[in-house]
């Protein structure tokens, strides 16, 4: 795991982008074939990621014709078209700037009245990623209890997508996205974290001092599934880039801006 320590939110963008592009260029080197698949988180940390990558689009440094998404999660029981489901939400901040097609987006699906119905979906879901060959380059936002995906503590280190409560803390955390606290959805489907594991490279993005304690139990403590997050040092190619205020909590943070330097350091 690269962690990756910069002094604003806008140079963490810029990075973040940066390295998807050369991971998600490196995974499809050599195929002429392949256009390369995301994995797409939403919430307010990868906004700044996208932008950068919808500006290397128009400078022609980005091509995601017929590349397909998959977004990490979706919530139960909001209508289709709802401005918060995480279909609209990625339509809108990723397909239409970055030219992914929309037919191309994957989403779990979270209209089932069942949980039977939920289930098979959710099983569909993770079979649907692996049919086109796994995710290439999976962005990652880390909430304030240490959850990736809406994969709460708590969740099994090996989980597959599936149905998921949400805590209150993520409830509360979303509201603002809502007219409503009470508005935000009870449950979710989510990727489970063995299903964001498979990814070949991962690359997580966090900002602000909400969230140091999380990014700081996902770096620096145990593995463990009261800190989700923590699955990233399990996996051979993770990249964690933060500003400054994320940063407070890391004790090794001298040794970090050591390692970056790289052997000229």
């Amino acid at each position: 795991m690269e962690i990756i320590v910069l002094p604003t939110a806008e140079d963490v963008a810029v990075r973040a982008a940066a390295i998807v592009r050369e991971q998600l260029a490196s995974a499809i080197a050599g195929d002429a074939t392949a256009s390369g698949i995301l994995g797409l988180a939403t919430g307010s940390s990868p906004l700044g990621l996208y932008r950068e990558l919808a500006k290397a689009r128009r400078s022609g440094l980005l091509d995601l014709t017929g590349a397909h998404g998959f977004a990490l999660d979706e919530y139960v029981g909001l209508p289709a078209g709802h401005p918060q489901s995480y279909r609209e939400v990625l339509t809108r901040e990723v397909c239409d700037p970055l030219g992914l097609d929309p037919a191309n987006l994957h989403v779990p699906d979270g209209s089932g009245r069942t949980l039977d119905e939920l289930d098979a979906a959710a099983a569909t879901y993770d079979d649907s990623i692996q049919e086109l060959g796994g995710i290439d380059v999976q962005i990652l936002g880390i909430g304030s209890n240490g959850h990736i995906g809406f994969n709460e503590p708590g969740s099994s280190l090996s989980s597959r997508t599936r149905v998921k409560r949400l805590s209150d803390r993520t409830r509360l955390d979303n509201a603002r996205f809502f007219a409503r606290p009470e508005d935000v959805p009870t449950h979710c489907v989510t990727q489970g974290l063995g299903t964001i594991l498979e990814a070949r490279a991962l690359v997580l993005v966090a900002k602000g001092l909400g969230k140091a304690a999380a990014v700081a139990a996902a770096v620096e403590g145990p593995l463990s599934a009261s800190c989700p997050a923590s699955v990233l040092q399990w996996h051979p190619r993770a990249w964690v880039v933060v500003d400054e205020a994320a940063a407070t909590g890391l004790r090794n943070r001298e040794y970090y801006a050591e390692a970056a330097a790289g052997l000229d350091g």
